[in-house]
């Protein structure tokens, strides 16, 4: 039995980049709201981590992964993004600094509006000894 994700998603999309061995992956989400009794920081952190497991899970460790989260509903927020890094080294710290960054410093960037989440992922050559 999977655990329940504290976002739903309402809109998935793939797409391949053959030429550069590579694929898009995007997502566009809402997150649910935190019970009562949840402190909002706490609550915040585990949807920041099961965002990043839902998309990165699949990656392998050699491959590289970029990320990227728009606010569409205030589009007067900038936009999130973590540059291209091997995928064992998208933690999510580095995630959760990031967005925690961009949080504090722009209240209105809501997890109840619409986020719109894509990675980037570039498949590696496994090199043959």
């Amino acid at each position: 039995m999977s655990k329940e994700l504290p976002f739903l998603i309402l809109d998935e999309t793939s797409k391949s980049l053959p030429k550069f061995n590579a694929t898009y992956r995007s997502l566009l989400i809402t997150y649910n709201s935190p019970v009562e009794y949840q402190n909002p920081v706490t609550y915040l952190n585990e949807c920041i981590r099961a965002l990043r497991d839902y998309k990165v899970v699949d990656v392998p460790g050699i491959d590289i992964v970029g990320l990227r989260i728009r606010n569409i509903q205030n589009v007067e927020n900038k936009l999130v993004g973590i540059r291209l890094r091997p995928r064992d080294q998208l933690k999510h710290d580095v995630v959760w600094s990031v967005i925690g960054k961009v949080i504090e410093s722009n209240a209105g960037f809501g997890l109840s509006d619409r986020l719109e989440v894509h990675l980037y992922h570039v498949k590696m050559a496994a090199l043959n000894g």
